[in-house]
């Protein structure tokens, strides 16, 4: 499966999109490598996103196959989150 299908898939992001526009950007990391939206993922792959102010480390843990909703717990395990703190008073 696709990273962007794969992202909007488990609803780390709400469009497929969103999951291109970061992927062109360099914020999604796929087994530590720069990912383009049509980098195939599998089971076991770490991807890690870069959202303005969050970061998240996850592993995938299952592909969903039919666009039918699944629960998202099932897709994936977050291994690291960090959050950074803007100071906006600056």
């Amino acid at each position: 499966m696709r990273i962007d299908q794969f992202l909007k898939a488990s609803r780390l992001v709400k469009r497929r999109s969103v999951a291109r526009e970061l992927c062109d950007i360099g914020r999604v990391l796929v087994n530590s490598h720069q990912s383009k939206p049509a980098k195939e993922v599998k089971q076991g792959d770490r991807v890690m996103l870069q959202f303005n102010t969050r970061s998240l480390e996850l592993e995938v843990l299952d592909l969903p196959i039919s666009s039918k909703k699944i629960d998202p717990v099932l897709l994936y395990r977050v291994t690291a989150e960090k959050r950074e703190v803007r100071d906006d008073n600056e």
